[in-house]
């Protein structure tokens, strides 16, 4: 079997991007007759604080642990065939790890944001300074191979690699799957989300107190904690097992994006999510949006705050439309953006590489 040493950043099960891509695809890679091992840079106490706040003294003896654990790799032999890499072996500083590791391995670099654009949360404004600008320049260029979510971060990757492979995040559609569910007394509609991107929907805020005066619905929000005014919101804490269930719950699910360059890296896990679950997205028809939602056909796209009260409001209105357009998304995910379909994809990879 091959083994292949995945130096993550974050401790398994924690982060949405993570989760969605490697730690997803391992046991279907198990099948495949690869093994992965995961390394984190973080500890779960690392996790808990990472976008919050303060928290400066464990922030920075979490960041001193990491960088231990990873000079240990870069001492120790190796038993793996394959080091992959996701967005980066540590969170600060530049690629020294990742060029250490890959002159005596074969290196794969995965990456499905705009890494490169250096971006960070507002409650680590202060790590900037620390963060390498031509870190993911590096890696591109000693990587065996490149594997990028979408073809806008492929753009990037092929200025610099010698090989790069598109391969979409993906649902496990085992996991995901649609469930005869009883109507809401009170529609539903919904958004799942992290700190870092809880802005996106908050920028929605005119709209839904537009369409609020106009039907009456529930906001959900899973994963931060939100408030509009003359909006009922409904706030959600965030579980990895219990995130299937709780997006059941929606009528209608939002992905709203500014129009930048960030934003044109995602990878549209969120609608991907909610189309899993035979759910119709609304979306900001931006980057890898335009290519997963078919406007009218599985969702449906909003750029403008009448758009977005319009497309809403539409859905919320005609339950048939939303079965229609929910059983045509979860059919796009199970035949272009399910795990099972893109892990042979990875497979080759890997194995290529290795080779």
């Amino acid at each position: 079997m091959m083994r292949v040493l995945a130096l993550v950043p974050y401790p398994t099960g924690r982060a949405p991007g993570q989760r969605y891509r490697i730690e997803q695809w391992a046991p279907l890679l198990r099948r495949e007759g690869i093994q992965v091992t995961f390394s984190p840079f973080l500890s779960g106490r690392g996790m808990e604080v990472l976008y919050e706040s303060g928290h400066m003294a464990v922030k920075m003896w979490e960041m001193f642990r990491g960088y231990l654990r990873r000079l240990g790799e870069t001492l120790r032999s190796t038993p793996a065939d394959v080091i992959f890499v996701y967005r980066e072996a540590a969170l600060l500083g530049p690629a020294w790890v990742e060029q250490l590791l890959a002159a005596r391995r074969p290196l794969v670099f995965d990456f499905d944001d705009a890494i490169y654009l250096g971006d960070t949360s507002p409650a680590n404004a202060w790590s900037r300074m620390l963060k390498s600008p031509a870190k993911v320049d590096a890696l591109c260029r000693v990587a065996r191979h490149v594997t990028v979510g979408n073809e806008f971060l492929a753009r990037f990757a092929r200025d610099r690699a010698t090989e790069v492979t598109v391969v979409p995040s993906t649902i496990d559609t085992d996991v995901y799957r649609v469930k005869e569910r009883a109507r809401n007394a009170v529609p539903v509609i919904g958004w799942t989300g992290s700190a870092t991107t809880g802005g996106h929907l908050k920028a929605l805020a005119p709209a839904l107190k537009r369409l609020r005066a106009r039907l009456d619905f529930e906001l959900r929000v899973i994963g931060v904690k939100l408030d509009i005014e003359d909006v009922m919101v409904r706030c959600v804490p965030w579980h990895s097992e219990t995130e299937p269930e709780d997006l059941s719950a929606l009528d209608v699910g939002l992905m709203p994006l500014p129009d930048d360059e960030w934003a044109r890296g995602k990878c549209g896990m969120k609608a991907l999510q909610y189309m899993a679950l035979g759910i119709p997205p609304v979306v900001s028809p931006i980057g890898v949006n335009e290519s997963i939602v078919r406007d009218g056909v599985n969702g449906f796209f909003a750029s403008t705050p009448e758009q977005w009260v319009d497309r809403i409001a539409r859905l919320l209105e005609d339950e048939s439309l939303r079965r229609q357009l929910g059983r045509e998304a979860r059919r796009t995910v199970e035949d272009s953006y399910s795990a099972k379909r893109q892990v042979p994809r990875i497979a080759r990879v890997l194995t290529a590489a290795a080779a």
